[in-house]
Order: C-alpha cells, then structure tokens, then sequence
C-alpha cells in the first residue's frame, strides 16, 4: 500500500515498555513490572529474599511508555522511506542488573534467589535502533526517571498492597 498507493504507512517495533498504567498481574506481567510488584511487596512484607524467575542472565532493552509515544508523533509527521522502525533505548541489561536496580531505589536488599526451574526466556532482545536515531529520534526518558514516574503510579494503583 506504501508503494502502491503512496501513502506514508509505517510501523513501529519498540522494545519492552513500561511506565504509567502498567500491568502488575503476578500471572501474566513482563518482567520489569513484574520485579518492581515482587521486590515491593517483599519490602513491605518484611521478607529477605526475593524469587526471581531464571538464571538472571537474559538481557533486555526498556523503553518509557511516553517515549514510545513520542516516537509515533514523530514518525507520523516525518516521510520516510522506510515503513518498519525499530524503537528503544538501545541500551540492554541482564535482569538480575534490573531487580538490583529496583532495589537500590527502593533502599532494599534481600538475597535474590534464582528459580532456574522457570524459564529464562529468549537470551537478548537487543533491537537494532540505528534507522531512528539516522532520522533523529532517540528517548528522552531516562531509566532513572522512567522508574520514578511508574514506581509512582504503581503504589497509587495498588494501595492495598
């Protein structure tokens, strides 16, 4: 249709997201929300140690909700001949580099203790985000920050936790 057509279509791949309006569910949750309800609620609930599915090992790349936003704003107003765009940070890290994160920002750290009966996953999910950046478009929001706003906005969805 691109082609044909002319029309300026496009498709954006980004990579993990996470932020504001995240799904926490203990069943079916990606990783990052998923390690920031477990290590929360072990803090709260006074535990020493938190279960983290895996090795640790797999990598992975996140990317802020916001940012994916942005990047769709930006692409739509943008011609270019490319119609499928890899979006990211560009940036990966093993999951045991995450849970440690979390737990530094929230002043708390149990043992982590590896449940290598579950699985870990695909090994990397770096993107190649080299067509975004070549038309000028990279995420603002920093893990740092990112963390701040969606940590934020997990403790007012879930009061009760």
């Amino acid at each position: 249709y691109k082609k044909k057509y002319n029309l300026n279509y496009k498709s954006l791949m980004p990579s993990n997201i996470y932020g504001v309006g995240d799904n926490y569910d203990s069943d079916n949750s990606h990783f990052f929300p998923a390690l920031i309800k477990k290590i929360h609620l072990a803090k709260i609930n006074k535990l020493d140690k938190v279960v983290i599915w895996g090795t640790g090992k797999p990598r992975r790349e996140l990317i802020y909700v916001d940012d994916v936003a942005k990047a769709c704003t930006h692409f739509m107003n943008l011609n270019c001949k490319e119609s499928l765009l890899n979006v990211g940070s560009g940036k990966d890290y093993p999951i045991k580099f995450y849970a440690k994160f979390i737990m530094k920002k929230l002043n708390f750290f149990p043992k982590i203790i590896y449940d290598t009966s579950k699985p870990d996953g695909t090994y990397k999910k770096l993107i190649d985000n080299s067509l975004s950046k070549k038309y000028k478009w990279q995420p603002s929001v920093s893990l740092d920050k990112g963390f701040e706003i969606t940590y934020e906005d997990f403790i007012k969805r879930n009061k009760s936790q």
